[in-house]
C-alpha cells in the first residue's frame, strides 16, 4: 500500500516532509500510523507532507532507501533529516526527531 497525504502550508510554517515506512497490519505499524497521524494534526496542523509505504508490497523500494525495520519514519525536510524506529509512541523523541518544540 502506497499512500500520500499532502497538506497545503500553513502560512510561512515549513512544510515537514516524511516517509513512514511500514509492514501493513502489523501491531507496531499500526500502532506507528495512528501515532504520527495525532502528532501531524496536534503538532503540524496543514504543514506537513507524509508518505506511507508499505515494505510487504515495496519491498525494493524500502531496501533502495536502507530501511531494515519497521515501523520506521523518516524526515526528509527541513533539515535536517532524522529516523526513528518503532511504533512512535514516545511523543517528545518524535517532536525532537521532526524538529518541532512542545
Amino acid at each position: 500500500m502506497k499512500k500520500n497525504a499532502t497538506k497545503p502550508s500553513a502560512g510561512l510554517m515549513a512544510i515537514v516532509v516524511m516517509r513512514l515506512y511500514v509492514a501493513q497490519g502489523a501491531p507496531n505499524s499500526v500502532k506507528a500510523i495512528a501515532n504520527l497521524e495525532a502528532i501531524c494534526r496536534k503538532h503540524l496542523s496543514d504543514a506537513f507532507k507524509l508518505e506511507i509505504i508499505d515494505v510487504l508490497e515495496f519491498p525494493l523500494r524500502a531496501l533502495a532507501d536502507g530501511i531494515l525495520v519497521t515501523p520506521s519514519l523518516a524526515k526528509l525536510s527541513p533539515s535536517p533529516s532524522a529516523k526513528i524506529v518503532g511504533d512512535l509512541s514516545d511523543r517528545s523523541s518524535v517532536l525532537s526527531a521532526l524538529g518541532i518544540k512542545e
